[in-house]
């Protein structure tokens, strides 16, 4: 039974059954989350899957949304120096008027790029966040995990991979922007949509990879913190405080090591290793869950 927050936020429950799971569970969750956020294979999906395989309480959407933080300091610590010529670029930009500059229409785009996704997440934060939450069924991620790994394959043989950061426009920041939005379905992945639509917009795999975490920071904040902020307007006991905070550490390590060992990788193989990963697992999730095998 889900431990939920006891006080409803703006006419719906919280999941904190995340509280329920202690400390040890908590870690190999983290680590999960930590290393699937980062790479194109859905940490949405691993958080509800891998508990539902070892017989653990679904951790819950908000735990999930929250732990999400611990990529944002990955990112800013490994692409710390891009994110900086970024951000001093565009402030640079708009004291000189210089409203053409590839640093100002790329900080604009990212900013731009976050809008649909937020408004969705606005929009659907009831349904995401609710205990038992539809979105979160096992064949909903199963359907999207198969949609996606097709998408990727597709993108992979079909994309020149030659633009590199030097050549990422506005448009391209709006292209990839909307597709953030479709990763608010579990099981598609926001470094795997956003990745899918660089390679698509004919990015080098790195670039795509760099890209995607880059214009991700604004959303991965902003669903981090107000996940925090409606687990604290819902009343969290301490306990659920100290295990979401195991968890941020152990997830914040994870993921460092999987930015590092990705970038390494792609500039070197395809992505398609994630695609079939992501096929397998999906048909596996729908024919387990079809004869009974999870639930």
């Amino acid at each position: 039974m889900s431990l939920v927050c006891p006080i409803p936020v703006h006419d719906h429950l919280i999941d904190c059954g995340f509280a329920e799971l202690g400390y040890f569970k908590i870690i190999i969750l983290g680590i999960i989350q930590g290393i699937t956020e980062l790479l194109p294979i859905s940490s949405t999906a691993h958080l509800r899957v891998i508990p539902a395989f070892l017989g653990w309480q679904d951790p819950g959407t908000p735990f999930t949304g929250a732990v999400q933080l611990a990529s944002f300091f990955a990112v800013m610590i490994y692409f710390r120096k891009e994110i900086a010529k970024i951000f001093f670029g565009t402030l640079s930009s708009i004291k000189d008027r210089n409203f053409s500059s590839p640093d100002f229409r790329l900080g604009i785009g990212i900013i731009i790029g976050t809008i649909p996704v937020g408004i969705m997440g606005l929009l659907l934060k009831s349904t995401l966040n609710s205990p038992n939450s539809p979105l979160r069924s096992l064949y909903v991620i199963g359907v999207a995990c198969i949609i996606m790994g097709i998408l990727f394959i597709i993108a992979e043989k079909i994309s020149k991979h030659k633009r590199d950061f030097s050549k990422l426009t506005f448009k391209d920041c709006l292209i990839v922007g909307l597709a953030q939005v479709a990763a608010l379905i579990p099981g598609v992945s926001r470094s795997g949509s956003t990745i899918t639509a660089g390679l698509f917009l004919g990015l080098k795999r790195e670039t795509a990879a760099a890209f995607s975490f880059i214009l991700g920071v604004p959303v991965i904040v902003g669903a981090g913190l107000k996940e925090i902020h409606e687990m604290y307007n819902a009343g969290m006991i301490a306990q659920g405080w100290s295990v979401l905070a195991v968890g941020l550490i152990t997830a914040s390590i994870a993921a460092f090591l999987a930015v590092f060992a990705l970038m390494k990788y792609l500039e070197r193989r395809s992505t398609l290793i994630f695609a079939w990963y992501r096929l397998l697992l999906g048909f596996i999730l729908i024919l387990g869950t079809y004869l009974g095998w999870i639930h």
